[in-house]
């Protein structure tokens, strides 16, 4: 365990997450040996309970006082939210005047999937600490993003993705994905104050539930579309398109957030906290939604797009945040 540990350290000083390369082995795993019968459907049985278990942990994570404390810096999470929610989708939008032959359909679907998102959590205040930004409104607008995104993304989609390679997300669908992700989320926020203490004295094993839940998410997903041969609808050519689509896409953000706070007046922690919580994209929240959204031969291919942005975002905000600490020990010294 300690050598796993010190690995993944490393891995991370270069910008690469160790997690993404387990995600990567289990893509590996789905194409070489793809769940098919019966086990296919204990796993696509099993996704459903992971979905409901992921969302209780958030609820009974997060903390009502936490959230309302961070409501008083209002400029601050309207200018995240409108880069996560406004400015995301549009530039989502354009991809779809892409040709098909840049650039598949159901990647473009992806493409557009992914601005639909929530902010990440865990990595907004990460990237926000290590910059020495506003870490007390990074873990405020990240939970706004991801309340928000529970009921706001599903209806983003529904406007935005309906009718597009087979994808119809009518009322009722709306009404059952809101049950799926808030029911679950509710009872943990009900169960807080018992569930709470015990998840914080057993970090390993929440950590464990989330990260094999995403997996398994994973792998249902991919086993499915070998099963129906998504490997053989993309091209090396579109997959080099889609990592330049991706970070393109990243870079507009990072460079709006920027000249958008410094515009605003906002002082130099808050200006951090923007940029890094206004780009992200939850990979965590995606993944489940993805499999309540799109047909089960589809998901793999339309999260393709999600889980290389999620390895760019990573890998190009570790730089920032290194240049941002950097300029801030030069300007204490």
């Amino acid at each position: 365990m300690h050598l796993l540990r010190a690995f993944d350290r490393r891995l991370h000083r270069i910008g690469i997450d160790g997690y993404l390369l387990l995600l990567l082995g289990t893509v590996g795993l789905a194409t070489l040996f793809p769940a098919r019968g019966a086990a296919a459907e204990l796993a696509s049985d099993s996704v459903s309970v992971a979905v409901g278990l992921l969302f209780f942990l958030y609820g009974a994570r997060l903390s009502p006082q936490e959230a309302l404390a961070g409501a008083r810096h209002w400029r601050l999470h309207l200018l995240i939210l409108g880069c996560t929610f406004v400015l995301f989708p549009l530039l989502g939008e354009a991809a779809r005047l892409l040709p098909s032959s840049v650039l598949a359909p159901q990647l473009v679907t992806g493409v557009l999937f992914l601005t639909l998102l929530p902010s990440t959590v865990q990595s907004s205040i990460a990237f926000t600490s290590m910059a020495r930004g506003n870490v007390a409104a990074a873990i405020c607008a990240a939970t706004f993003s991801s309340l928000v995104g529970i009921v706001l993304t599903p209806l983003l989609a529904a406007w935005l993705l309906s009718g597009s390679t087979g994808v119809q997300v009518s009322g009722q669908q709306i009404l059952d994905i809101l049950l799926q992700l808030l029911a679950p989320f509710a009872a943990g926020q009900l169960l807080r104050r018992w569930v709470a203490p015990w998840l914080r004295r057993h970090r390993s094993v929440t950590l464990v539930v989330d990260r094999g839940s995403i997996l398994l998410i994973v792998y249902t997903a991919f086993s499915e579309g070998v099963r129906e041969g998504i490997w053989s609808r993309v091209t090396v050519s579109q997959l080099l398109w889609l990592g330049a689509i991706c970070l393109t896409l990243l870079g507009l953000v990072l460079l709006f957030t920027a000249a958008a706070s410094r515009r605003l007046g906002f002082p130099r922690p808050d200006r951090v906290t923007i940029q890094f919580c206004g780009s992200k994209k939850s990979l965590a929240n995606g993944l489940p939604l993805a499999t309540i959204i799109f047909p089960a031969a589809t998901v793999g291919l339309t999260v393709l797009p999600l889980m290389l942005f999620h390895q760019l975002q990573l890998m190009v905000c570790t730089v920032l945040a290194q240049r941002w600490a950097r300029a801030a020990d030069a300007e204490g010294g």
